[in-house]
């Protein structure tokens, strides 16, 4: 057991006693900031002899102050075995490969590296520092670094110190293979907001994190951004407005253009148009486009009009089966909309309200017009009416129109009315023994023809009339039946002849041409009568002697005139003067002879006894004509 115990003593002590040289501290790997200054430690234990170091490989030397290389210099105490390099300023040369070497004992340090580091210098940014570009076309903006930056710097670009992504980098190298230049393009759409706007194009690397950067500002050109205002926006049918057509653009604007619903508006210039606001604003958008050497621009406002209504789709017609839905409908435009009710023509109850009337399980009693009514605006504009009618399909409706009597064997005229819809195959004229639906057949005609419009209050019909000519006595006992047929059925009425008796016509007629007759030989008796009278008074006024008739004392006659001619033959002789053979006659001249012996004549000439004498002579006179007068008083 002692025995090993002394040999590991004796070998610790011989160690102990003969301590082999050795590296206490070895250089490593360092990087250094170009102009900096680098320190690559050594330190030797057990060695007093000659220290070294290398560059490359190749020695430097062994005085502390490295003669021949003015920067480099070694330090520290070398009793205690250390020898460090010190490098000031740090250049880009001095990037190398450096060992420590105690060439005595020869031993030698690890390699240790030296990396230099190049900051970059400040980028260049191509076309800067102000760069003139058009908005909305598309342009590449470039940032270049040039120099001996080591490492590569990396480029980047910022706005508002927010990094833009997107950018293409680009390395151009030298010929020896070493990197000359890197560049980073931007690709971008500028807009006129872009306009004044600053890009920051930053070098960065290792040897300066914190960059250097390249500030570029944009000038842009770009065509008008426009800004239409109304004032007012909202106004009144009528009303005034004025629109205002503000733009910023680069190079300035140099001209307007104003257009409505896309129609140019002749003789507007400027950025100022006044207009009279009416309907057609309110769905005819005004705009303003403005130029300028780089393009042009435009933006359009609606005016808010307030009108009354006007009417853009009437009430179409229509014609429905009987027992169906009709259904109307009627538009307006207005602002703010307008009321619409529906009536039907001639009556104010309100059907319905708003664009739409439906009429469920139509009849007959609904045909007719239909008015759609709108009130006017607040401006008291617009309103009106607008009427569509309704035609209710269903069977024949015949009446029977009045017919004038007709005489026995004289002309007949028959006439019935039809209203149908759909309008009738035909119209049918039937009897005993026939029927007959156009044309003629024997004694029998048919016509048939539109109705007026209105007749009976159902629109258009139809006329049918059936003539017979040599009226029979069968045909004033006899029907005549008026029918017609459609789709949806079949309607008729009977017809009679009256008759017209010509007895109580002839009766009428002759008794007023006896009237007739018997006024005018009244009228005449009277003229002649005064005429004869005015004449027999002159003539007798010249005679010399009266006439006399015996068992007269006045010369009058108490007997009628019946009674003296029935007892003529009992007279006496009748006196006569010497002018009794001169008599007037009836037309006022004188006679020779008097067949009744002066009788009527001497009677008819005596002197009137009353202003009624006239017509009392007359009566005497003719007795046909006293009966006359007093049947007729």
């Amino acid at each position: 057991m002692l025995v090993p115990v002394l040999l590991v003593l004796s070998f610790c002590l011989r160690g102990r006693a003969g301590l082999a040289p050795h590296f206490l501290q070895q250089p490593e790997d360092q990087v250094v900031l170009l102009g900096d200054e680098a320190r690559l430690p050594c330190a030797l234990g057990a060695y007093r002899g000659l220290v070294q170091w290398t560059k490359d490989g190749l020695a430097l030397g062994g005085e502390r102050d490295l003669p021949g290389w003015s920067r480099y210099w070694i330090s520290g105490n070398a009793a205690s075995g250390q020898h460090d390099l010190h490098i000031r300023p740090v250049e880009l040369e001095d990037q190398a490969s450096y060992e420590c070497q105690a060439t005595q004992a020869g031993l030698r340090s690890r390699p240790a590296q030296l990396h230099v580091l190049v900051p970059p210098e400040p980028p260049q940014v191509l076309g800067g520092p102000s760069v003139s570009l058009v908005a909305g076309v598309p342009a590449n903006l470039t940032c270049r670094s040039r120099g001996d930056a080591h490492p590569t710097p990396e480029l980047l670009w910022f706005r508002d110190g927010v990094r833009l992504d997107g950018a293409i980098f680009r390395q151009t190298p030298l010929k020896e293979g070493t990197i000359g230049s890197v560049e980073s393009i931007l690709s971008l759409t500028p807009s006129s907001h872009d306009d004044g706007a600053t890009l920051v194009c930053r070098a960065r690397s290792q040897a300066l994190p914190a960059g250097k950067d390249t500030a570029v500002t944009l000038s842009l050109q770009y065509p008008p951004v426009v800004t239409l205002s109304a004032e007012p926006q909202t106004v009144q049918e009528g009303e005034k407005v004025t629109f205002l057509c503000q733009a910023t653009a680069q190079p300035p604007v140099t001209g307007y253009r104003w257009a409505k619903g896309g129609s140019p508006v002749l003789g507007a210039r400027g950025p100022v148009l006044e207009v009279v606001a009416d309907a057609s604003f309110l769905t005819a958008p005004v705009s303003c486009e403005v130029s300028n050497a780089v393009g042009s621009a435009n933006r359009s406002t609606a005016l808010d009009v307030q009108f009354g209504p006007i009417l853009q789709a009437k009430p179409k017609p229509l014609s429905v089966d009987v027992g169906e839905d009709a259904s109307f409908s009627c538009v307006w435009r207005g602002n703010p909309l307008p009321r619409v009710t529906w009536t039907r023509r001639g009556d104010a109850q309100v059907l319905a309200s708003g664009p739409t009337l439906r009429l469920p399980a139509v009849g007959p009693e609904d045909a007719g017009d239909y008015v759609c009514r709108a009130e006017p605006g607040l401006s008291g504009r617009g309103g009106g009416s607008a009427e569509a009618r309704l035609t209710v399909n269903a069977p024949p409706v015949v009446t029977a129109l009045h017919s004038t009597p007709a005489f026995l064997r004289g002309p007949a005229r028959l006439q019935c009315l039809v209203f149908a819809s759909p309008a009738p195959e035909a119209v049918v004229w039937s009897w005993d023994e026939g029927f007959l639906t156009a044309g003629s057949q024997g004694r029998f005609l048919v016509e048939t023809f539109p109705a007026p419009e209105g007749l009976g209050g159902q629109g258009p019909g139809l006329i049918s009339v059936l003539h017979i000519s040599g009226t029979q006595e069968s045909d004033f006992h006899r029907g005549f039946n008026c029918s017609a047929r459609n789709r949806l059925g079949e309607g008729g009425t009977q017809v009679s002849l009256g008759r017209r008796d010509l007895l109580p016509t002839v009766r009428i007629v002759a008794g007023v041409a006896a009237m007739a007759m018997t006024l005018l030989m009244i009228i005449t008796g009277v003229a002649l009568c005064c005429w004869r009278h005015g004449r027999g008074q002159s003539s007798f006024s010249k005679q010399k002697n009266l006439v006399r008739i015996p068992g007269s004392s006045d010369g009058s006659s108490s007997r009628g005139p019946e009674e003296e001619a029935g007892s003529s033959k009992d007279q006496g002789p009748i006196v006569h003067t010497d002018h009794s053979d001169l008599v007037l006659d009836e037309e006022g001249a004188l006679e020779t002879k008097d067949p009744t012996n002066g009788y009527y004549k001497v009677r008819g000439v005596s002197p009137p006894t009353s202003p009624d004498s006239c017509v009392t002579s007359l009566q005497l006179k003719s007795p046909g004509i006293f009966n006359l007068h007093n049947g007729l008083s």
